[in-house]
C-alpha cells in the first residue's frame, strides 16, 4: 500500500492509520492483529504499531487478543458534522417535521457509492434496519441516495456507482440504465422515493438540501414502515411537509454561509 500517492506532503503513516480505523465495521467489530493486517494489506509489524498508537490515543481498545474501536472514533465524524454548522440549523426543522408527521426523519451526505447519515430525529417505531449517525447504506437503493446522485454530473454519477460500497447491507444488483432514467425524473421533480428497495418493510421519501449556489449537498427524508404507511401517504400527505422543510433548511443554511465572518 506504500506509494499510493505522489502528492508532495502526503503522509503515508497517517493514511495507514486511517485504513486501520476504516477496516472495522458492522461485519468486523472485533479483529485480531492478523485480521487487521489482512483487511488493510499491511505487514503485521506495521499493523501492530498502528494499533498500539491508536490504542494509546484512545481510538482502539484491546480485549484479549482482539481489537475494537472505541466510542471516541465518533468524535471524528461529529467534528465534520459540527464544522458544517448544518446540524444546528437543521435540528429545529427536523424536529418540527417529525412533530407534524409522527415519522422519523434523517439527513445524509454522499460518500462514494454510499450515503452516510449525519443527522437524525427518530420516533419509537419498529423499522427493519437500525439507523444512527454514521450509518452507511448503498445510495442507489435509498431515497436520499437517489437525490444526492441526481445532484451530480453524469460522469460523477458513474464514478460514484463504480466505487465499492462500504455498507454492511447487501442488496440486489442495481440496473444502472434504469437507475439513470430514475435519476432524470428525480432531477425534474425534485424528490425521490425508495419503496422497499433497501430492505423489506422500509419505505422512504427524500428531498434535497442545497447550498447558496443551489448545489445539492445534503438531503432530508421521511422513513416509514411499509406495513403501516402506504406509498400514497408519503407522496400525497408527507411530501409537501418534506419539501417545505428541505427549502427552509436550505434557506437558513445559505444565509448562515453568507454571514459576515470576523477574523481572529
Amino acid at each position: 500500500m506504500s506509494g499510493r500517492s505522489e502528492t508532495a506532503g502526503f503522509v503515508e503513516a497517517l493514511a495507514r492509520g486511517l485504513d486501520v480505523i476504516q477496516a472495522f465495521g458492522a461485519d468486523r467489530p472485533r479483529m485480531s492483529l492478523t485480521e487487521v493486517a489482512s483487511a488493510t494489506g499491511l505487514a503485521r509489524p506495521t499493523a501492530h504499531r498502528l494499533l498500539l498508537t491508536l490504542k494509546e490515543l484512545g481510538f482502539v481498545r484491546q480485549v484479549d487478543r482482539e481489537f475494537q474501536l472505541t466510542v471516541r472514533v465518533v468524535d471524528l465524524g461529529m467534528s465534520y458534522v459540527d464544522s458544517l454548522g448544518l446540524w444546528d440549523i437543521a435540528r429545529p426543522h427536523l424536529e418540527a417535521l417529525v412533530g407534524r408527521t409522527g415519522e422519523s426523519s434523517s439527513m445524509a451526505q454522499l460518500d462514494g457509492a454510499d450515503i452516510v447519515y449525519t443527522a437524525r430525529v427518530s420516533v419509537p417505531k419498529i423499522i427493519a434496519l437500525r439507523v444512527e449517525l454514521g450509518t452507511r447504506f448503498p445510495a442507489a437503493v435509498t431515497s436520499q441516495g437517489k437525490v444526492l446522485l441526481a445532484g451530480l454530473e453524469a460522469a460523477d454519477v458513474h464514478a460514484a456507482l463504480d466505487t465499492p460500497s462500504r455498507s454492511s447491507v447487501r442488496t440486489r444488483p442495481v440496473d444502472r440504465a434504469r437507475l439513470l432514467e430514475e435519476l432524470e425524473l428525480v432531477r425534474e421533480r425534485g424528490w425521490a422515493v425508495a419503496d422497499e428497495e433497501l430492505a423489506p418493510g422500509v419505505r422512504s421519501i427524500a428531498a434535497p438540501v442545497t447550498d447558496e449556489s443551489g448545489r445539492v449537498e445534503s438531503t432530508v427524508n421521511i422513513t416509514v414502515h411499509a406495513a403501516e404507511t402506504p406509498l400514497e401517504t408519503l407522496t400525497d400527505e408527507y411530501l409537501p411537509h418534506l419539501l417545505r422543510t428541505a427549502d427552509a433548511i436550505s434557506a437558513d443554511w445559505a444565509a448562515w454561509r453568507r454571514r459576515p465572518r470576523r477574523d481572529g
